[in-house]
């Protein structure tokens, strides 16, 4: 159940990575996003890794989140952007008619947009729609942090919005799992070495 959790939360951390990638850049790794944005669209899996299409689409989102639990690695921005997330996370919880508002949206969009690739710009569009309808009305909302020239483009808002959506989703899974702050916070050590071990595995299966 343990390396479950790991495996939410390094979709959690490969979507937020996204986020200040895009907010800081310009721009991310399409190859990264596809499988973060996919797994918005994963409302049932057999498994957390299945979630995101298999373990070796997580690689970007294991070596993020351990480099967030080394404290000389760790990127502060990107801690408070994880924090933000797992509050909505909370509060969405206690929601469950934006619940089913976000289920219904999800299952609308995924048949608007069926034969279109997950990081096709019309995906994220429709699920940035879908972010301003419920979570972003959620408080205190979640704010990124960046370039204002890149926050200020249509584009790019959308992107992050849908990516922001998927860290959502992350985190829900994450809670299913029983994850916690607090475990988060005292296990650390524990986290990282699986995240390693599991890094570890994408590597020898070559993916």
């Amino acid at each position: 159940m343990r390396e479950e959790r790991v495996i939410a939360l390094a979709g959690l951390f490969q979507a937020i990575g996204l986020v200040r990638a895009i907010a800081t850049r310009g721009g991310a790794d399409s190859m990264a996003m596809r499988p973060s944005i996919a797994s918005i669209f994963k409302i049932d899996a057999d498994s957390p890794a299945d979630v995101f299409g298999g373990l070796g689409q997580l690689r970007p989102g294991l070596e993020t989140l351990i480099a967030q639990l080394d404290d000389e690695k760790r990127d502060l921005a990107l801690t408070r952007l994880g924090i933000s997330v797992l509050r909505v996370q909370s509060r969405l919880a206690l929601r469950p008619s934006m619940l089913r508002e976000l289920r219904r949206g999800i299952e609308t969009i995924a048949a608007q947009t069926q034969g279109l690739d997950a990081a096709n710009p019309v995906v994220a569009q429709r699920l940035a729609g879908l972010y301003v309808d419920t979570l972003s009305t959620l408080q205190p909302r979640i704010v990124v942090e960046g370039n204002q020239q890149f926050l200020r483009q249509d584009a790019q808002i959308a992107q992050i919005r849908a990516l922001l959506l998927a860290a959502i989703r992350a985190a829900v899974l994450w809670r299913q799992l029983g994850g916690s702050q607090w475990r988060l916070l005292f296990r650390r050590r524990q986290y990282s070495m699986m995240a390693r071990g599991l890094l570890a595995q994408c590597t020898l299966s070559g993916t």
